[in-house]
């Protein structure tokens, strides 16, 4: 029986095009793994050796030319910590704001333009920022929570963005039906359209540790510190970080050995990986619970 539809010549020539494009996107984003794979191993190659349970667990020692790295461990789960505690519920509050109850007039987007300039704010420019108004004016003096106060204010606008664009996902109908039930606007956003944005929300926070973890100007003039004999015991106290000591035993410490640096920027990668794998299998399970 001959089939009532048959191949065109413009069926063909669309097939062609689409596997085009499917090999160049494919080769795009091999372009991209590339670089990273190569990183990657160059690190583990030339750290060879210097993992070990004693890198991962005792102080640095000998001017941080031997020892391990704990204090700059820890020091960097107390930034990233205390910055997300700062900036996700400010962040998400706003964001809040501006998708569930602003208007659009001149103040909600003379805000957003503001957002966007603060994303685009060098990080040298943040850590000046939290000098003067951390350190200095609000007298927290160079400590953990000067740091994460500085981190949480430039990673705020990734935060305000991710999860507005998160809500704003939210159909509207869900809304709707939930108002046409008698409810108030913020039981319809604490019940219905927050529970169904957060895999949205917990993007920006994935977005937020990464760059939180690697920063090193606007901790290196609020709370890191070059070498620290002890561990932090509340927010007030300076601490090590990972980002920092990267920088200090690659161009300040003479004599390092030659795979400790790579060793610890394959430990600073890996940190980031850890907590934006667990976010992200977080992130997964959450939108399977999802009903639409």
């Amino acid at each position: 029986m001959t089939s009532s539809f048959t191949t065109t010549e413009l069926n063909r020539k669309n097939q062609r095009t689409e596997t085009l494009f499917k090999i160049l996107f494919g080769m795009v984003t091999v372009t991209l793994i590339i670089p990273v794979a190569v990183i990657l191993i160059t690190l583990v190659v030339k750290s060879d050796g210097i993992f070990s349970w004693a890198f991962f667990s005792e102080y640095p020692t000998n001017g941080m030319t031997e020892g391990g790295i704990f204090p700059a461990l820890v020091g960097t789960l107390w930034l990233v910590a205390v910055a997300l505690l700062a900036s996700v519920p400010l962040g998400v509050a706003a964001a809040i704001y501006l998708s569930e109850y602003a208007e659009d007039n001149w103040l909600t987007r003379i805000i957003n333009l503001a957002i966007i300039n603060l994303a685009g704010v060098p990080s040298i420019v943040h850590a000046l920022f939290g000098v003067g108004a951390f350190v200095l004016f609000f007298e927290f003096g160079t400590s953990i929570l000067a740091a994460s106060l500085t981190l949480a204010v430039m990673t705020l606008p990734v935060v305000i963005v991710a999860t507005r664009e998160s809500l704003q996902a939210v159909p509207q109908s869900f809304r709707e039906a939930c108002w046409n039930m008698g409810a108030t606007r913020w039981q319809t956003i604490w019940r219905i359209v927050l529970p169904n944005s957060i895999s949205g929300i917990l993007t920006g926070v994935i977005l937020e540790v990464s760059r939180t973890v690697g920063e090193t100007a606007p901790i290196m003039f609020t709370g890191a510190a070059f070498f620290l004999p002890f561990l932090p015991t509340s927010v007030y106290d300076q601490t090590m970080a990972m980002s920092l000591h990267l920088y200090v035993i690659s161009t300040q410490v003479p004599n390092v050995p030659d795979g400790l640096p790579y060793g610890v920027a394959l430990t600073l990668i890996g940190i980031v990986m850890i907590l934006n794998s667990a976010s992200m299998a977080f992130r997964t399970y959450l939108r399977g619970k999802k009903k639409w």
